[in-house]
């Protein structure tokens, strides 16, 4: 079919594809039968097997070949990477479409059904022997196959994750998905991004059988065989290209109860599951070819818009850090973290041990206090056990995981593990009296880590034997929930130790963040501008109601005012005061946060803060008349704002400040600054993160925004290293 050869010409970039397939071929084909054919997908050059343009025109050329045989059964398409069947499409390739017309973006994704409806064309069964991860455009293709068979593996999984990207499958999967799971469950895998596992595949008709690894070919084999037997196949085939049959009542009540649905996860600003919904919708009456040609025809709408940009920018942060080892030198040795202690049995020590023992890792905590370590090592179990299903802890789970829980009081045993992690009172003496106790126990070779927020991790190290041991490991609060950690540099720490924390960070699922030592270090010091800001507005004459429904707008997963309830007003007034120490010129102490604390007002913690929490559920809070009669007397003005002038004056200290983080070096690149932002405090991912967002403005825009705000403060004066951008017509990504 001489039409696939478009995919290499429509990227010229990677026009030498041809030549390195023809050194060294991705796809291979063998015959375990001689009427049976296997083709196995096999990167040499990737740890995953991804749809490259090149692996798409081997594809074809192998088809042809297979397709000029009269005597084949049936075609076998597995991997050869044991728990990667195949991730998705190359998303740094078909990134260079990005700013194509949106004639030549239909033509690709036509060019790619055109190849995957072969496999349910051909003279032949096709089936898909899956083991190991099959998402994206490697669950279409397998898709397109009349046959899907996966192993019980534990990493096999089966999804469409293409709406993360501000995307939707573009191959056939919103045409062929609903004709062979059924409408509802297409629409629930497509538009939620979500995988399903090889239970859920196969009790929805998505996979005809579940096997073991090792059995996988010969499965795929045996069906081949049983088709042609019963001949299922072909009349599968034909109904599959068919409309599907749903009622109109139906079909109406699934496209409201689903756009409902879909309203209240994405507050509108990610469009690509609602146009995938009106799709499968709206071609439910139609054969499967016409809802191929309305998917193509859809899809430049959603492929280059702004949501799909800075979701794929929010992509390669993610896939940059994974390769990140944390220094600059390209061979540092890390020393393998086997064993964990965790000092204080808080929210937070708890968190980091069961962070550990979800991962297998041993973890050892201990506590001052029995009673509060005995409590810590129970809620340890709780969250490790924790089952969906039950929605409460399973005891068999619990019974499984308790040996890699140890509760101590003896230092000589907590000192014994690879990595000893303080997590206690935020009090400089306290935590250096815990390190003069316990340095002198560990092994020569053993990493010691702070979990603070907020002292620098060099006045920490101070009086240590060695200091170059000594490292930030800072995890956000709820550690389950939250997936950056802040790995903190002292002045003497060394390369070998920062590697290994990040390693570390990486082996327990977390994303780290390499920072350098200062007040409020990466994320904190961006975040308490910001949150200040919007006390500073309240006591200007703005409502805690236009603040909150300001930032949420903005995309923030709860206003800045929620968000000192959540935090503890005790906690952010300490960190605001660290901050104000640092920076006065541009830190304000917030007088109505002294107030509230004043009046006992913690938050959440305490039933009341910005709002109250007495007889609420899940900690929603409610206006509090106290909370008003409080900012009155903290009043300064009474000015009224716009929605987005509101937005500015919060979210333009935050820039400022990461533009200072970036000019003192604290970050070694500014990437770092988004990533830690989106996951450390949710910066919406749709714009990309804070400075993704601030290049969609432009420098010399931010500066004319800040202009109305001088009189404000310094806090509102452009950096030197802003202007310099707004003048050269800079970006903070090249």
């Amino acid at each position: 079919m001489p039409v696939l050869r478009c995919f290499l010409p429509l990227l010229p970039t990677y026009a030498e594809g041809r030549a390195l397939m023809a050194a060294s071929s991705i796809l291979s084909c063998s015959f375990p039968e001689t009427d049976i054919a296997v083709l196995t997908i096999n990167d040499p050059d990737k740890g995953a097997n991804v749809l490259s343009p090149p692996v798409l025109e081997e594809l074809a050329a192998q088809l042809d070949q297979l397709e000029a045989r009269d005597d084949l059964a049936g075609l076998v398409i597995c991997s050869g990477k044991p728990g990667n069947y195949i991730a998705g499409a190359d998303l740094r390739q078909f990134v260079a479409w990005i700013d194509a017309p949106a004639e030549q973006i239909t033509e690709f994704c036509r060019l790619g059904q055109q190849l995957f409806q072969r496999l349910a064309a051909s003279r032949f069964v096709t089936v898909a022997a899956i083991d190991g991860v099959c998402l994206g455009g490697g669950a279409e293709l397998a898709l397109w196959c009349d046959r899907r068979i996966l192993t019980s593996n534990s990493k096999t999984q089966y999804g469409f994750p293409e709406v993360k990207v501000g995307l939707y499958p573009g191959w056939g999967g919103t045409a062929r998905t609903p004709r062979i799971v059924g409408l509802s469950n297409a629409v629930e895998m497509i538009t939620s991004g979500e995988s399903i596992s090889p239970a859920d595949a196969y009790a929805m008709g998505l996979a005809t059988d579940v096997v073991e690894p090792e059995a996988l070919e010969a499965a795929a084999i045996g069906l081949i065989r049983s088709e042609h037997q019963s001949g299922a196949y072909l009349k599968d085939r034909e109904r599959w290209a068919a409309p599907i049959e749903i009622s109109d009542t139906e079909l109406g009540f699934l496209g409201a109860t689903a756009s409902s649905f879909i309203q209240g996860k994405t507050k509108g600003n990610y469009p690509s599951p609602l146009v995938a919904l009106e799709i499968m919708l709206g071609c439910a009456g139609t054969d499967v070819q016409a809802a191929c040609e309305a998917e193509a025809e859809q899809f430049p709408q959603v492929f280059g818009s702004p949501v799909n940009r800075s979701l794929l920018n929010v992509f390669f942060l993610q896939d940059r850090n994974k390769k990140d080892t944390g220094v600059a030198q390209d061979e540092v040795a890390v020393a393998p973290i086997k064993s964990v202690s965790v000092i204080g049995a808080g929210v937070m020590g708890q968190g980091i041990a069961a962070a550990n023992v979800r991962r297998k890792i041993p973890a050892t905590i201990t506590d001052t206090s029995r009673e509060a370590l005995a409590a810590g090592v129970s809620k340890v179990l709780d969250e490790v056990s924790y089952n969906r299903e039950i929605k409460g802890p399973d005891v068999k789970k619990a019974v499984e995981m308790a040996p890699a829980v140890n509760g101590s009081t003896s230092l000589e045993e907590v000192a014994a593990s690879d990595l000893v992690i303080e997590a206690v009172v935020e009090r400089l003496e306290v935590k250096q009296q815990v390190y003069a106790g316990l340095e002198p126990l560990m092994r020569p070779d053993a990493i010691l880590a702070s979990n603070t927020s907020t002292i620098p991790i060099t006045t920490l190290a101070e009086g240590l034997a060695r200091p170059e041991q000594f490292v930030g490991i800072h995890f956000f609060n709820p550690v389950r929930k939250m997936p950056l950690v802040e790995i903190i540099r002292g002045q003497q720490t060394s390369d070998a130790t920062i590697a290994s924390a990040v390693a570390y960070a990486k082996a327990i699922g977390k994303t780290p963040v390499v920072v350098g030592d200062g007040p409020g270090f990466l994320v904190n010091r961006l975040l308490l501008p910001y949150m200040n800001e919007s006390l500073e507005l309240v006591c200007e004459g703005a409502s805690i109601r236009e603040v909150e429904q300001a930032a949420k707008a903005f995309g923030m997963p709860m206003g800045p005012i929620t968000l000192f309830d959540v935090v503890g007003i005790d906690v952010a007034l300490f960190a605001g005061a660290v901050m104000h120490e640092a920076f006065p010129e541009r830190i304000v102490a917030s007088r109505l946060l002294q107030a509230m604390h004043a009046e006992g007002r913690l938050g959440q913690k305490s039933g009341a803060g910005f709002f109250s929490y007495q007889g609420t559920k899940k900690g929603r809070g409610k206006p509090d008349p106290e909370t008003d009669r409080i900012i009155e007397t903290c009043r300064t003005a009474t000015g009224s704002f716009t929605a987005e002038s509101l937005q500015m004056r919060m979210f333009l200290p935050m820039l400022l400040e990461a533009t200072r983080v970036i000019e003192a070096g604290l970050v070694r690149d500014p990437r770092d600054v988004d990533l830690g932002l989106i996951f450390g405090i949710g910066f919406p991912p749709f714009k990309g993160g804070l400075l993704a967002w601030a290049d969609t403005l432009g420098a010399e825009q931010v500066v004319a925004a800040l202009e109305p705000f001088q009189e404000v403060g310094p806090r509102y004066q452009p950096t030197q290293m802003l202007l310099d951008m707004a003048q050269q017509g800079g970006k903070f990504y090249d």
